[in-house]
């Protein structure tokens, strides 16, 4: 029998593998935290399925997401990501990128990991939701309109509250998978046929 999962999941096999091994698992490691926030900000008005069929290519471009060198890029640097025409060629998310990768490590100085910076937002556990449908699953919440505006003022770019609450999602800070999903019934001891 074929899993059942998220509606958004069901697009193609790209989508399916991200849903069924990445999104909503609590993620703790810096690195792929900074990778998530990267991926989530470079795709403010562009569908995911478009960052995901992207990511191997924003990866090498982005050196594997090391925030120590992209905070070290030059502008020769973001011209070569400007004419790369595998990545998103947007001037303010090139830039953005830099400046968030630079941020990102002033946080890490303040509190030691990035990782103990955002989860405590949600005290260091996972929200479970368990919508029956997926016009349930909000764009933001008031948790992301606070995040978004604290990222903001430690200095943040292309981080309002529905990419952050994506980020969210997306790094298991929220558990956003849908009741019938295999992996919330999974969550919950219940095993499909």
């Amino acid at each position: 029998m074929e899993k059942v999962r998220c509606d958004w999941a069901n697009g193609n096999e790209l989508e399916a593998k991200y849903h069924d091994e990445e999104w909503g698992t609590a993620e703790h490691t810096d690195q792929k935290l900074f990778e998530m926030l990267i991926l989530e900000s470079m795709q403010a008005g562009l569908s995911w399925s478009t960052i995901l069929k992207k990511r191997e290519t924003l990866t090498k471009a982005y050196d594997q997401f090391d925030y120590v060198k992209i905070a070290e890029y030059t502008q020769e640097k973001i011209d070569s990501l400007l004419a790369d025409p595998g990545i998103i060629r947007n001037k303010l998310k090139v830039n953005a990128a830099i400046n968030n990768a630079k941020v990102f490590m002033e946080i890490q100085v303040e509190h030691g990991s990035f990782d103990q910076f955002i989860w405590s937002y949600v005290d260091h556990k996972p929200i479970k939701n368990r919508w029956k449908n997926i016009k349930e699953v909000p764009a933001s919440t008031e948790l992301s309109d606070k995040i978004s505006k604290d990222l903001k003022k430690k200095g943040f770019k292309f981080l309002g509250t529905t990419t952050v609450y994506a980020f969210m999602q997306a790094t298991g800070m929220v558990d956003d998978h849908l009741a019938y999903c295999f992996k919330c019934q999974e969550d919950l001891g219940v095993r499909q046929k």
